[in-house]
């Protein structure tokens, strides 16, 4: 077979590829003949900080690239307690009874002392992690915004490119950096205790206008506050659909509400007729293709950031004179703007 496609540089103003080393494309094989182990070798590489690995990570994730885009990518955030574990595992279960493979990203949040984490998503998920049909992918946060790992966006592409035809995002938690899952996903999910109350105006404005569906769980505990927690939910999401996301315009997709019951797996049929909905909508608007077209660009663009920030963090001249640019902003002997354009200054144009 010819060659599999690797790392672009750029040549000319176009990328270009070379060859996969012949570890990498045993490992790719093994990827697209669904093979567990493959996979999470696969995923391992990605998410080394190796250099060497990277540069095989980004031969073997644009080798894969021609087998991805055909699942459909859900994330599920929501506040620690609400149940998001358990609601995945309960629509997992029924996702594989209905003949779909699942994959589940669940990111967990990292120490800020010791820089662990505990891991611990395949325990609460015991039934779906069990299933052949699933595979169940914990990770690190490892300080990145949004409770998001760093390397979500491709294992998502290795997951598609196994044959997992839907793939969920589990997220850290709510806040306003946490709207990065919905960077990455076709449909963000906000799961919602029906207690909330007054607690909703702890939730941010920017998660709630970013949500294409709320689903309060654990309805079945109190049904009547589910219920009002419902009707202020939908209250508050027509102003933000109105003054918001221009996604939630009148003419398109309007977020909806629901209430289930995850540990009896009440309404978990409902709301996955409710995702097939969304999907059918915006593919039929032309929409669907748009939002990961856009979605790609915007992963590309981060990672140039990503990049410029950590060459201007490793830059002699820049590390040479930072010491002494702090001590000057901290005494206020220069402004932080001023401080800030000097060192752009060395960085663009360094001293010989």
């Amino acid at each position: 077979p010819s060659p599999s496609p690797v790392r672009p540089e750029l040549v000319e103003g176009r990328a270009r590829t070379t060859p996969l080393v012949e570890a990498d494309q045993a490992l790719m094989d093994g990827v697209l003949r669904r093979e567990r182990r493959a996979l999470a070798k696969a995923i391992t590489l990605l998410e080394s900080t190796r250099a060497d690995h990277r540069a095989r990570a980004d031969a073997l994730l644009n080798a894969l690239l021609p087998a991805t885009g055909k699942a459909i990518r859900l994330g599920i955030s929501g506040v620690p307690g609400v149940g998001k574990s358990t609601f995945i595992e309960a629509l997992g279960l029924h996702l594989i009874a209905q003949g779909h493979r699942v994959a589940v990203l669940a990111i967990d949040p990292s120490s800020n002392v010791s820089g662990g984490s505990i891991l611990g998503d395949k325990t609460r998920m015991e039934k779906l992690s069990a299933d052949e049909a699933a595979y169940i992918r914990p990770s690190p946060a490892s300080g990145t915004l949004g409770g998001v790992a760093e390397k979500t966006r491709e294992a998502m592409l290795v997951c598609e490119a196994a044959g997992y035809d839907v793939v969920i995002v589990e997220t850290v938690g709510v806040g306003q950096s946490e709207t990065a899952v919905a960077s990455m996903t076709d449909l963000f999910v906000l799961l919602q205790l029906p207690n909330a109350g007054d607690d909703l105006q702890a939730i941010k404005k920017g998660v709630m206008e970013l949500a294409d569906l709320v689903v309060i769980n654990k309805a079945d505990i109190d049904p009547n506050a589910a219920t009002r927690a419902m009707a202020q939910i939908t209250s508050a999401l027509r102003v933000f659909s109105f003054h918001g996301n221009p996604a939630h315009s009148a003419e398109r997709w309007q977020p909806r509400v629901m209430q289930i019951s995850a540990l009896k797996a009440q309404g978990v049929a409902d709301f996955w007729a409710t995702v097939k909905d969304f999907e059918a909508k915006r593919r039929a608007s032309g929409e669907f293709e748009a939002r990961r077209t856009q979605q790609a660009r915007a992963w590309m663009w981060d990672i140039v950031h990503a990049g410029l920030r950590h060459a201007f963090d490793q830059h002699p001249a820049v590390r040479a004179a930072l010491p002494q640019t702090l001590a000057d902003v901290n005494e206020a002997r220069i402004a932080p703007s001023a401080a800030a354009r000097s060192l752009l200054n060395l960085f663009q144009h360094p001293q010989p």
